[in-house]
């Protein structure tokens, strides 16, 4: 009952009401604090009936001159006492005929008539409410001021609304100086207030009479002897109890209504209080947004800078390694030439002329082709010491101190960030089934949605859905295989955040059925597409539902019928495999075809490793398929039968049967697989 205490307090003087009174206003004021408001008019002034105004002020009510009817005709101004809230009043025993009262709370004013107070009804619901809530309020108080173990509190202030047990009261709240003033109350409310309170309600007109019946015209309850005097004559009036149920059925169908707007601000408030939190979230991940994309600014300066200053230490060596070969070059030149030199000065000093005329032309070419090899590589350096090399950071800087928010219209009203709804969110196999909402204050319109998935080893994003649905199935998921996803709103604003990342985990193990739509037309399926055979004496082909391009993979068929020791095959393929031929002899089946005795590996209508041992009703045959190794390997009643059949597999495979009218298989997936593979 706490929640509604400011409805159970007078307006005047701010306590629990006492003995209340109904206004012709309809609010409710303590008797005592009536005779506290009643203010006189001046003989022959008719007070404003009905008045309502806001900028009412009680200070005007010093500045009025009271009359009498034996004053000797000179004004006199009369004194004024203070209510407990401040507003200045007239003492009672200035209430006569010349006097109105007014609501503190609607300021709405009202004369009396000759019966005064006793005119106005005295609300005795209201009273027996107030009653219970200070029984419920006193059946277990504590005292508010002890600091350990609180005992039961034996008095409560008034004024100050707190419950004190006899020491506190003493030591905190003792009656004297500026609280002797304060009243302090017991606890509990004294019973004959209720019992009074609760018992029937007499007319005011007549005490000795109950109420009876009720006048609709002037909304008050009367008795049989106001209309027996005619009083309501004219006026409709109707039996209590029959007015009392109609009035209550009212007050629920109203109390229905508000009560769903409470509703509706509760759920409001839980909405505020979402967005508090949703507003706290995504200001932290923008802000680590933000940090991230300036690091990822940083990080590509740095990763360029590298770059850069790789191509300049390229450029410093290829410079360096130019001019060190052309030291080398022209060192060791440079010494064949200084011997060639000296030898022939050497021969000119000799003074044979036979010897030297024998050697003389041969080195008169040498020097020649000497000097014209020194002026084709020009002495010149091959390379400059400066670096033709220039990197314009000017647009770039411009660009950085430029950086800041864009805030527009349309970046104002793209659609927020999407809600993945994880309770509808689920995996069946390898695919992934993704609900989500938007959830906003102010719905924003949107056009539609893209959904993005990794690709299973957290790489880049692909997009898988594009459409205004809120629900999408994504199928072809690898096995055993965690997915990242992600979504997104778009409308003619722009595109709009990326909800939080979910984690969607394929299957550990696929389980699949034959799939119809792939199967000849000869093929027959039953036991829900688990078991096939066929109507044909030729080899027909079908296929599995799964589509296999990554992880291990283990599943069975078992032999149910075998008549005539016909030929089946099982195995893999592509989904363009042929359908009217054994499974095998195209380039796009890999399987072993098996009778009674023996098998045989074939691809490409190629035969290999014929092995012997065949099946028989009740056999199993398993396949293998182990894409981490790209092999294929093939099982007999749980023994590996022969080798590895099949290397190097590459791209998509599904599972494959061909079989013809003398066989029939059933699927067995979901297996584990085998330990020992030799």
């Amino acid at each position: 009952m706490d929640a509604m205490e400011e409805e159970l307090k007078c307006p005047v003087c701010g306590s629990l009401f006492k003995e209340p009174i109904i206004l012709p206003c309809s609010h409710n004021v303590c008797l005592a604090c009536a005779r506290n408001i009643i203010v006189q008019t001046p003989e022959g002034e008719t007070p404003p009936q009905n008045r309502c105004s806001s900028d009412y002020d009680y200070l005007d009510m010093d500045k009025m001159s009271m009359y009498s009817e034996t004053d000797s005709g000179y004004g006199s101004y009369t004194p004024c006492l203070k209510s407990p809230n401040g507003v200045r009043v007239f003492p009672p025993a200035l209430v006569h005929r010349h006097c109105s009262i007014t609501c503190p709370l609607c300021h709405r004013s009202v004369s009396l008539e000759e019966r005064g107070l006793r005119g106005f009804q005295r609300n005795r619901l209201l009273e027996a409410i107030v009653s219970r809530y200070q029984q419920s309020r006193a059946a277990s108080v504590k005292c508010q001021l002890c600091d350990r173990n609180p005992v039961d509190a034996t008095v409560m202030c008034e004024q100050c609304d707190v419950f004190y047990c006899a020491p506190c009261q003493q030591r905190c709240h003792p009656s004297r100086g500026p609280l002797a003033k304060h009243r302090l109350l017991p606890p509990a409310p004294a019973q004959a207030g209720t019992a009074s309170a609760r018992r029937q309600a007499t007319c005011v007109d007549h005490e000795a009479e109950n109420y009876s019946m009720y006048c609709v015209s002037c909304q008050t309850p009367v008795c049989y002897q106001c209309l027996e005097e005619g009083k309501h004559g004219k006026h409709d009036v109707k039996p209590l109890a029959a007015m009392w149920k109609q009035h209550k059925c009212q007050l629920s169908q109203a109390l229905n209504g508000v009560s769903d707007k409470a509703k509706e601000a509760k759920e409001f408030l839980v909405q505020l209080k979402n967005l508090l939190q949703q507003i706290q979230e995504n200001g932290v991940e923008f802000e680590a947004c933000l940090v991230a994309q300036c690091d990822a600014l940083i990080e590509a300066l740095t990763r360029q800078r590298a770059k850069l200053l790789t191509k300049v230490t390229k450029e410093k060596e290829s410079k360096l390694k130019t001019v060190k070969d052309q030291i080398t070059h022209c060192t060791m030149k440079l010494r064949q030439t200084t011997g060639m030199m000296e030898f022939c000065l050497e021969v000119i000093k000799e003074n044979d002329p036979s010897g030297f005329l024998q050697i003389s032309d041969a080195l008169i070419k040498r020097v020649l082709v000497s000097q014209e090899q020194w002026v084709r590589s020009a002495l010149e350096p091959k390379v400059c010491p400066e670096f033709a090399l220039t990197v314009n950071t000017d647009p770039l800087m411009q660009s950085i101190l430029q950086l800041d928010f864009t805030q527009n219209k349309e970046t104002s009203t793209v659609p927020p960030a999407p809600l993945l709804q994880l309770e509808k969110c689920c995996m069946r196999n390898n695919s992934a089934t993704l609900a989500w909402r938007i959830t906003t204050v102010q719905a924003l319109p949107v056009e539609g949605y893209v959904l993005e998935l990794d690709d299973g080893n957290s790489g880049l994003y692909r997009e898988v859905y594009v459409g205004k649905e809120t629900i999408c199935t994504v199928d072809g998921l690898h096995f055993n295989s965690s997915y990242n996803a992600r979504v997104k709103a778009y409308n003619s604003a722009g595109v709009g955040a990326y909800s939080k990342v979910v984690v969607l985990k394929t299957s550990d193990v696929a389980w699949f059925t034959f799939d119809p739509t792939s199967a000849h037309r000869d093929i027959v399926l039953s036991n829900e597409n688990q078991t096939v055979t066929c109507n044909s004496y030729d080899d027909r082909v079908v296929l599995g539902m799964a589509a296999f391009s990554k992880g291990v993979h283990y599943w069975e068929l078992s032999v149910d019928r075998y008549d005539n020791h016909p030929d089946p095959a099982f195995g893999v393929a592509r989904i363009n495999t042929m359908k009217d031929m054994m499974l095998g002899k195209d380039d796009k089946a890999w399987a072993m075809y098996v009778d009674n005795n023996r098998s045989w590996f074939m691809h490409n209508n190629s035969h290999t490793n014929r092995a012997e041992g065949g099946i028989t009703k009740g056999s199993t045959v398993g396949i293998l398929l182990d894409l981490t190794k790209h092999t294929l390997t093939f099982f007999i009643n749980k023994q590996q039968h022969g080798p590895v059949a099949f290397e190097n597999l590459e791209g998509v495979f599904m599972p494959a049967v061909s079989l013809n009218r003398n066989v029939q298989v059933t699927l067995i997936t979901g297996l584990e697989v085998p330990k020992s593979i030799m």
